[in-house]
């Protein structure tokens, strides 16, 4: 299970809200036409994901009631399945609270919040958490500044933003 997502101009929002089904073209591109391919995500979190949200939240899969634990589970579900659930979307508004939340955290707050025995017993995906600091230094806090500045180049244009777990 990897997350992906892509950052959503107004006309590529209008067009998905008009027609969910162009939600696989937006996260995936048109394999079909290389000449009017459509980019394919922008924000590739591989595993890290879970991690992420984790110490984000606290939790495994909630959300919470801080705007930066809507980064990675948050969003209206929208379209078909596209792995692990239909995609979800993130308007403009709320792509603004999660950038604003996620550049109020440092790294060194996450490393704080880092437990590998917690995230252990939360059956927190994938279960690498065994090797300690060194998967948080070498694989979750680079995923972790990789969506930060995915949201703030959203945030910065006015863009809404697709997510999904495939």
């Amino acid at each position: 299970m990897v997350l992906i997502g892509r950052r959503l101009s107004a006309d590529e929002l209008r067009a998905v809200l008009e027609d969910p089904a162009k939600v696989d073209d937006l996260l995936y591109g048109d394999l079909d036409d290389d000449e009017t391919e459509t980019p394919g995500p922008e924000l590739d979190l591989d595993k890290s994901w879970h991690g992420i949200h984790y110490l984000l939240t606290g939790t495994a899969w909630e959300i919470g009631s801080d705007a930066a634990g809507a980064a990675i589970l948050g969003g209206d579900e929208i379209g078909e399945d596209v792995g692990y659930g239909p995609a979800r979307l993130l308007r403009p508004g709320a792509v603004r609270g999660i950038a604003a939340a996620l550049d109020g955290l440092s790294v060194e707050a996450l490393r704080a919040r880092f437990d590998p025995e917690a995230m252990k017993a939360a059956d927190i995906y994938p279960s690498i958490w065994a090797d300690g600091i060194d998967e948080f230094d070498s694989y979750l806090a680079p995923h972790f500044t990789e969506l930060r500045s995915f949201y703030q180049a959203a945030a910065a244009d006015g863009q809404a933003v697709l997510l999904a777990v495939t």
